[in-house]
């Protein structure tokens, strides 16, 4: 039994393409011999043809420097050939050689859709992979999944072959096909077929596996074996054949968790300011606002069509159809105005007032041209094969108004085998899936956060259906978590109607966060394999964490790429709690890697790796930590691939971390306790924790970037406000010693005139200082981060602190050991790992929190050589065998 199911890509009017262009052979194979292919774009009839599909050449002569989108050479002479409608530019003797589709074809070419999520573009020089054109102003947006960059007009004509990152259940797969993307590769960049540079600043040239990053001539990808190796990075890539997702009912921006604030409006055009008039007289031409459709003008998405002055219907027809990148015959087509009065063949536009011109276009000017398909006793359907082992890229099929879905399944069938999917010439965006009738299991993942804490699987299921009235019979509470729950559901509307009701839903006046999360099939990832988890906070370093969120998604699996600021680190590390290895990159400061350690710590009993290395970029302002492991004192826009590299080759290092209570008491003067004053709090710190000045001066920044908190991005401005706050103190003193007892070890220490008190886990204290101090003394071991001791070290003011930071003194060193009393007498400032509030009089105790944690140093030794040719790459990938593909 067979069943047909429409699948709708959704875009607008009756012959608008997908989203985003991609060259033949991007990981879905065809066949050039088949006779479909021969179809070309409107103007084809020119004597230049080509093997790629869709090019309409014609020669031109070159009135400024020029070079070839084929070889990326300069084109040497006058004479160059250009296609009218993708504006693609080459030599003439690389017109036998061109292997790129055209603008107006690569949708059709696409076996299986995938979208792109838009977001703004960054601040790189980039091409339109749509027009070919450079990449101006505000204008230009990119996908934050693919290397595909595009002007907003010309987003809606590219064509949907973004990366296909996860399975859905449907159309699984275990062999993964080079991504072939166009352009934009370093200028550089050599070909690993002919060894000669393929990239271009000049122009869209050359071609790039977005899995493995090799890159090739566009006339040369199509001798390198289609199957991809993963490159260098494999070891920590997530595959696409391990992660699966039910997607239906959510967009990508969902099933990446990409905020949709990054998201354009890309059906507005730059020129919808202009006014009700049709015609925009230029020197020898005329623009035409052309709407393609009734639901374009709905939605008021046009585009500009210019023609000359005086020409024929069928010339206007032809531009239009170039203009919207559609692929057939003018003779098919016609314009009408808002009358709905078509323009007949024999008409002529002509605006000089000429005897040619017929009164209904004198007269009445219309305010906009719609263009439409003309009615035909038959249709042509493009039939797509759905399974990616088929060789060839669709077939066409004649049907009438007596076709029956019956009649076109058996004529598929016997062509294509027992699954495929075809396209409409009225409905490029809609597809239908012939598949088996099976039952599909459907299981959605939500993960809820924003809930109360410490409550059971039966009180969050109450609570759930007070709220989101969730359904007993299609959803269950899957993992409970702290604050937090996993909601698995078994219908797509049920799914998709929770999703958006608990983002407006709050709960004891916490708003819910919801997010959709995929599931990591564990017994299908490679052998010997350890996925990187990447966990990225926008907010830090200014723009650079945005920009390095973007960069490893286009380089990984994005669903092993997450944004700290959409629901922090517990949907990462739930999505990975069955991988029995792998590794945690966190890219941020020390407040953010102490975030994910602490959430680490709460949730470890239920991951199958309990300890997993942990990696850092640095993008805050002190980095301590990620100094004292060699990962620098702050991001620099290093390239994120370098990054990778280094956590791949990266060593296992062991750290302490210790717990501090805070028990709130009154104390006498004598040191006797009477009475609590607040709940006992518990903290976990990695670093230091200090009392005094130290904890003062954390304090006076945290108000300051409170108050004003568009400011604080830059290191630089950060430093800044730390030097203001120590200015201000210089005149303070603080008796530290009278306010508080220490005993180290169960041993009393007698503390000297100070004004600061600091325990250091760490070699490394405000931004890179050596406060315990490189000189040898017998009475203490040298600091170690996996010792099992704390530093306990003294400063006795402002002064002090900024010559230790200059590296003139150090501190007064006053105890090492591992666990540690502190009796406060009266409130005082206090800051852990640089989160710093004023704590009430009581006790403080800090001891081992503990097993260690893994974390990764970057290595010394020199990177390793990458292969230097096909032939070296290839015998790196790793076989079938082994799971690589």
């Amino acid at each position: 039994m067979t069943a047909i199911a429409p699948a709708a890509a959704g875009t607008t009017g009756s012959k608008v393409w997908s989203s985003l262009i991609l060259p033949l052979g991007s990981g879905n194979i065809f066949s050039l011999k088949h006779p479909s292919y021969a179809q070309q774009s409107p103007g084809s009839r020119s004597r230049y043809h080509v093997s790629a599909p869709g090019h309409c050449f014609r020669k031109v002569t070159l009135t400024k420097p020029t070079f070839c989108h084929n070889c990326s050479d300069f084109i040497w002479g006058l004479i160059g050939f250009i296609c009218e409608v993708c504006n693609f530019m080459c030599h003439e003797k690389c017109l036998k050689t061109v292997r790129t589709a055209c603008s107006c074809m690569a949708p059709t070419l696409v076996r299986i859709p995938v979208a792109h999520c838009f977001g703004p573009a960054g601040q790189k020089k980039r091409f339109c992979c749509v027009c070919r054109k450079h990449l101006e102003g505000n204008t230009a947006i990119r996908c934050e999944v693919c290397e595909l960059h595009a002007h907003s007009e010309c987003a809606a004509f590219s064509c949907g072959d973004c990366r296909l990152c996860h399975q859905d259940g449907s159309q699984d797969f275990d062999t993964l096909h080079h991504h072939w993307r166009e352009g934009n590769i370093p200028s550089g960049a050599r070909c690993e077929v002919c060894r000669r540079t393929c990239g271009s600043s000049d122009v869209l040239a050359g071609m790039r596996c977005e899995w493995c990053g090799m890159t090739t001539h566009a006339a040369c990808y199509v001798i390198v074996p289609p199957e991809c190796g993963l490159g260098r990075l494999r070891s920590m890539l997530l595959h696409p054949a391990c992660v699966q997702i039910c997607s239906r009912n959510f967009s990508k921006m969902h099933c990446y968790r990409i905020s949709e604030s990054c998201q354009n409006d890309l059906g507005a055009c730059d020129s919808a300011t202009l006014g009700p008039g049709v015609f925009l007289q230029t020197s020898g031409k005329q623009v035409l606002k052309v709407f393609d459709g009734d639901d374009a003008v709905k939605r008021s998405h046009f585009r500009l069509v210019s023609i000359p002055r005086i020409t024929k219907n069928e010339e206007v027809v032809e531009s239009a159809l170039r203009t919207f990148y559609i692929p057939d015959d003018s003779l098919d087509y016609e314009l009408q105005d808002n009358g709905q009065q078509a323009l007949h063949s024999n008409d002529i536009l002509n605006r000089n007032g000429t005897p040619d011109e017929k009164a209904i276009f004198k007269e009445n000017v219309p305010e906009a041209w719609l263009l439409r398909a003309k009615p035909q006793d038959t249709e042509v359907l493009k039939v797509y094969a759905g399974w990616l082992k088929v060789g060839v890229a669709y077939i066409s099929i004649s049907i009438s108004k007596n076709s029956t879905v019956d009649s076109v399944i058996k004529e598929v069938l016997t062509q294509l085998g027992r699954q495929v999917q075809f396209t409409s010439r009225q409905m490029n965006q809609t597809r239908f899936y012939i598949v088996e009738s099976r039952k599909q299991v459907v299981q959605v993942n939500l993960l809820l956060e924003g809930l109360p804490v410490q409550l059971s699987k039966e009180e969050y299921t109450n609570l759930l259906q007070e709220h989101l009235a969730i359904k007993s019979e299609s959803t269950h509470i899957a993992s409970p978590f702290v604050g937090a729950v996993v909601v698995q559901i078994t219908c797509f509307s049920e799914a998709e109607r929770i999703y958006m009701l608990a983002k407006d839903t709050s709960v004891s006046n916490q708003q819910l966060t919801s997010l959709v999360i995929p599931e990591i099939m564990h017994n299908k990832l490679p052998k010997g394999g350890s996925p990187l988890l990447v966990f990225v906070n926008p907010k830090s370093g200014g723009l650079k964490g945005q920009e390095l969120l973007y960069g490893f998604r286009k380089l990984l699996n994005p669903h092993q790429v997450f944004d700290m600021t959409n629901g922090g680190p517990l949907p990462g590390l739930h999505t990975f709690r069955e991988v029995p290895r792998f590794r945690v990159l966190v890219c941020g400061g020390d407040g953010t890697v102490g975030w994910v350690l602490g959430v680490l710590e709460a949730i470890r009993h239920k991951l199958v790796c309990p300890e997993p290395p942990i990696g850092i970029v640095p993008l805050g302002t002190g980095n301590d930590l990620a100094r004292i492991l060699r990962w620098g004192a702050g991001y620099s826009g290093e390239d994120p691939h370098h990054i990778l590299v280094s956590v791949d080759e990266a060593e296992e290092v062991q750290m302490d971390r210790w717990t501090i209570l805070l028990d709130a008491q009154e104390v006498t003067e004598d040191g006797k306790e009477n009475g609590f004053l607040e709940p006992p709090k518990i903290v976990q710190m990695n670093n230091y924790f200090g009392l005094g000045i130290d904890a003062e001066l954390s304090l006076d920044f945290h108000h300051a970037r409170e108050e004003e908190p568009g400011k604080f991005n830059s290191r630089f401005h950060n430093k800044g406000v730390y030097l203001k706050a120590g200015l201000q103190k210089l005149s303070h003193t603080r008796n530290l010693h009278k306010d508080l007892k220490l005993q180290v070890d169960k041993q009393e220490v007698e503390l000297p005139s100070i004004e600061g008190l600091i325990f250091l886990n760490i070699p490394s204290w405000g931004s890179g200082a050596d406060l315990w101090g490189s000189e040898g003394d017998s009475r203490y071991g040298k600091p170690r981060i996996d010792d099992g001791m704390l530093e306990v070290v003294g400063v006795t003011g402002v002064v002090h602190m900024g010559q230790v930071q200059g590296g003139m003194r150090s501190g007064i060193r006053l105890a090492q050991g591992n666990y540690v009393r502190i009796t406060v007498t009266k409130p005082i400032p206090v800051q852990v790992d640089g989160e710093p509030w004023i704590q009430a009089p009581g006790n403080i105790i800090i001891s081992a929190a503990g097993p260690k944690v893994r974390m990764l140093r970057k290595s010394k030794h020199k990177q390793k050589k990458q292969p230097a040719s096909l032939k070296e790459r290839r015998s790196e990938s790793p076989s079938s065998s082994d799971g690589g593909h």
